[in-house]
């Protein structure tokens, strides 16, 4: 930094550029300017869609003095206690039990839950179940907390069976709309793999990620991790998808510190608020417990991934570069902690030999549902495939979430099967009848501008 006295450096003696060099410095400038636009033209878009949904979905909920008391729990038909799930204790075997059809499903970011989403889409499906779905949109005004009023067609008292849409989780809310017997899960990921995906996906709606030094993704997170408080705002728009996002989608504040008294009482909570926590690197094990939990066939839990990046399964981080990742998202990493001792404590509970079964037959169920179902055995490029029904939700100025193609001829038995199998969240969730219609002008501003 120059002393307070020095002079300004003499006009003759200054360099003058050279007509290169200033079409260069013009070429960098409007490309920075021409990113600057964009980031201005997309905090005002999403700031009129979010006044815009809430004048569009906010109802009065209040009562005058006059008015009769209305109960806003939902109030189902009672149910004999023999049917009521005990928190964190282990289902036994399906044999004995009724299927249950009252499920929370807390859906993370980057954990695949999609995939788990397409389980309970199916699942309601086909036992006409009714889903809390969001106004307008595909999830409950993420980032703020899920209140009651944003589920499409709401009203005090209020019951629904399975809610499975992100949001950011409030369980009061949460809570009244589900009966007494429901099931609240939820999926976690090893946090260090899960910054490397969020900071892949949502890098460019994270407007501190723009100034990162680095020519892509690798560089600027690699930059970001080494020094991550020269460039992290928590009050910066979007800055939660790139710190403990677990725990703030969990509900909870993602700046507390390790050593804050609120921890231990945030995992007790978790603990008492939750039936299953299922991780994603024990995915076909989850999907096992999930199963005996509430009491469904295999058939039920049959899957293919979906909504996966290209190359999703082959991380890239160095170990030194991994280990700062696990260091700033510390809470997240205590939380994932914490909850892959108690899954191994139900996986004991569930029987480790017959999970070891059960897992071997799952993935024989899949690989011939596989090899019926999809065209070329496996996923493909976004620009390969054939369906727009098929076409899976790309993050912004991206294509690298793959997707599928049905095989022709599928025997009829299982034609349904596979088409349900293989559509996306967006598709599926308007075939349930959902409301999408911020999530789809948003889709065609997309497509206008090319983002």
């Amino acid at each position: 930094m120059p002393d307070i006295g020095q002079q300004d450096p003499d006009p003759v003696q200054t360099q003058v550029q050279t007509p290169a060099e200033a079409m260069m410095c013009v070429q960098t400038q409007g490309k920075l300017c021409r990113s600057v636009w964009k980031g201005l033209v997309l905090g005002t878009l999403l700031t009129s869609f979010f006044i815009l949904l809430y004048s569009y979905a906010a109802p009065s909920l209040s009562l005058s003095s006059t008015e009769k008391p209305v109960s806003f729990r939902c109030e189902p038909p009672s149910l004999p206690d023999s049917l009521l799930p005990a928190t964190n204790s282990s289902e036994r075997s399906t044999l004995h039990c009724l299927p249950r059809h009252n499920l929370v499903f807390l859906k993370t970011h980057k954990t695949g839950s999609s995939t788990i989403s397409n389980i309970l889409f199916r699942f309601g499906e086909m036992h006409q179940l009714r889903f809390a779905f969001p106004r307008g949109r595909n999830d409950f005004e993420y980032p703020s907390h899920f209140q009651r009023w944003q589920v499409e067609g709401y009203h005090p008292g209020l019951c629904v069976n399975i809610i499975c849409n992100h949001m950011r989780y409030k369980h009061s809310e949460v809570s009244l709309l589900m009966p007494p017997d429901a099931v609240f899960a939820t999926v976690l990921r090893n946090p260090a793999l899960l910054f490397e995906s969020a900071f892949q996906y949502f890098s460019d709606v994270v407007p501190l990620t723009w100034t990162l030094p680095g020519a892509g993704s690798e560089q600027k997170m690699e930059a970001f991790l080494r020094n991550p408080m020269s460039y992290y705002d928590s009050s910066g728009f979007n800055t939660h998808y790139l710190h403990n996002l677990l725990t703030f989608d969990l509900g909870y504040d993602n700046n507390m510190s390790v050593g804050d008294l609120r921890v231990f009482h945030l995992l007790k909570e978790l603990e008492g608020r939750f039936h299953l926590v299922m991780l994603l690197e024990y995915f076909e094990e989850s999907l096992l417990l999930l199963r005996d939990l509430m009491c469904w066939e295999m058939d039920d839990i049959l899957y293919f991934k979906l909504n996966a990046r290209k190359d999703c399964g082959d991380s890239r981080l160095s170990p030194e570069i991994y280990q700062l990742a696990q260091e700033w998202n510390s809470l997240d990493t205590l939380i994932y902690q914490h909850f892959n001792a108690t899954f191994w404590m139900k996986v004991e509970e569930y029987g480790v030999e017959r999970m070891k079964k059960d897992v071997m037959e799952l993935r024989r169920r899949n690989e011939e549902l596989k090899q019926k179902c999809i065209a070329g055995g496996g996923p493909v490029d976004a620009s390969k495939i054939q369906e727009s029904g098929l076409q899976p939700w790309q993050p912004l100025g991206k294509t690298f979430i793959q997707g599928y193609n049905l095989k022709r001829n599928i025997p009829p038995q299982h034609r349904q099967q596979c088409r349900n199998m293989l559509t996306p969240e967006i598709q599926y969730m308007g075939r349930l009848g959902a409301d999408l219609w911020v999530t789809r002008l948003w889709g065609s501003i997309r497509a206008l501008l090319n983002w």
